[in-house]
């Protein structure tokens, strides 16, 4: 089971049905790192929609903040899909309105744990310097 607002309502996302590959570069380190995505080990962890962004770089053991849990209430996990746009899934309006809350917003700006690629090309995402939470627990 997935991380999922009961409370936002969107059209059907095309999950993908073959493998690809997701490039994730880190502003921060500059870390570089390409994972290649199985559609049939969807999804790899409960946060986010499965195949999401979040889910994928979470699956890969790739730290990326999101403070409601995936479920869209935030912009903790917001990313810049650099490649591949198009094949991922329209963000809704209730994605849009949190993205609203992010800094430095880009046209390609989404929420990883929004964001599905529908697995047809390779897609690359950038986590932004600025997304770390610098306050967080235990660390």
């Amino acid at each position: 089971m997935s991380s999922a607002n009961p409370y936002i309502e969107g059209e059907e996302i095309r999950r993908p049905t073959q493998s690809y590959e997701l490039t994730v570069v880190v502003e921060e380190t500059g870390e570089r790192r390409t994972i290649i995505v199985d559609p049939a080990a969807l999804p790899y962890s409960h946060d986010g929609e499965p195949g999401s962004i979040l889910d994928v770089l979470l699956g890969a053991g790739i730290e990326l903040d999101h403070a409601c849990g995936g479920v869209c209430a935030c912009s903790t996990c917001h990313v810049i899909v650099r490649e591949g746009l198009e094949t991922a899934n329209e963000s809704t309006e209730d994605e849009e309105d949190q993205l609203d809350n992010a800094p430095a917003l880009t046209p390609q700006s989404r929420l990883g744990c929004q964001c599905v690629p529908d697995g047809s090309k390779p897609v690359t995402v950038e986590i932004p310097r600025w997304n770390r939470n610098n306050a967080r627990e235990g660390d």
